[in-house]
């Protein structure tokens, strides 16, 4: 009994020993080496991977105490397919959450500068419109240039017991004076020496036959004396052609009138003798108020 006792019992030993071999042997061996492996990786994956060994841990153990009321075979049998399946699970979540935890979280980007805004490309400038054509401008007939109407001449008429032919060289002899610029007592003075001398009549001479080539209203024989002034040729007067025209021989006596020094405060007789060197100088005073009347009415 004991030889069979002892041979059953060594028997038994040797079944039970091979039985209770822990059949999540393989899954540590591999988890350690893969914790191993993650030393140096990141430390939630590590994390992940500890945690997984717990429930396989806690898998071996539930599996041993399951198996202390069952048969060996039949303990060691279940206990390895539920430690297996737990721990696939376990690991397949482990590992799910690794991958999971293990991507980094993406730095946020820096916020990019905004771009710098283009100038504007400045707006073409519109081409300047061209100006209309000016409609062509009809050519406006010339104007004629209407000439201002000369004030009207003053009507001559004779004064101070004159006829019209004296009154006409009257007129020659105050226009040359105008023309010299000379003061109307001038005036007054020439017309008093022709009353004088030649009645205001424009005299051809006796002694010159030329004389009577030009215009003249009678003739004298005071020596060789001719027209308004009875001027004399031979005196250095002029020729007589020129003494023969009324404006020329009045120029002539305005000139020497106007080389008398003071004349102008002379007595009117006096000033002229000095020009006609008579031999009657004081008859020239008698003609004096006639000569005023007919110079204020040519020179109104």
């Amino acid at each position: 009994m004991r030889g069979n006792g002892a041979h059953e019992q060594r028997g038994v030993g040797r079944h039970r020993a091979a039985a209770r071999q822990n059949p999540l042997t393989s899954p540590l061996k591999s988890l350690a080496e893969a914790i191993s492996r993650l030393k140096s990786a990141d430390s939630r994956k590590l994390m992940a991977v500890t945690g997984l060994v717990g429930v396989l841990g806690a898998a071996t153990v539930g599996g041993v105490a399951a198996g202390a009321g069952a048969p060996d075979h039949q303990v060691t049998l279940q206990t390895a397919s539920a430690s297996r399946a737990v721990a696939d699970q376990a690991a397949t979540r482990s590992m799910d959450r690794a991958a999971t935890t293990a991507v980094k979280p993406v730095e946020a980007a820096a916020p990019k500068a905004a771009p710098k805004a283009q100038p504007k490309a400045a707006a073409p400038k519109a081409a300047p419109k061209a100006a209309p054509k000016a409609a062509p401008k009809i050519a406006a007939k010339p104007k004629v240039a209407v000439k201002p109407k000369a004030a009207p001449k003053p009507v001559l008429r004779p004064v101070a017991g004159l006829d019209m032919t004296q009154m006409r060289n009257a007129q020659a002899i105050v226009q040359a004076g105008k023309e010299l610029g000379l003061p109307k007592r001038a005036y007054v003075a020439a017309v008093a020496c022709a009353m004088q001398e030649s009645q205001l009549y424009n005299l051809a001479s006796t002694v010159y036959a030329e004389s009577y080539n030009y215009t003249n209203q009678g003739e004298g024989s005071d020596h060789d004396s001719v027209g308004l002034f009875q001027q004399r040729p031979t005196s250095g007067w002029g020729t007589v052609r020129d003494l023969m025209q009324p404006k020329y021989a009045a120029t002539q006596f305005y000139k020497a009138l106007d080389n008398v020094t003071g004349w102008q405060d002379m007595p009117l007789t006096l000033a002229i003798q000095e020009v006609q060197v008579s031999a009657f100088p004081y008859h020239y005073a008698k003609h004096e108020t006639r000569a005023q009347q007919v110079v204020d009415a040519l020179t109104r």
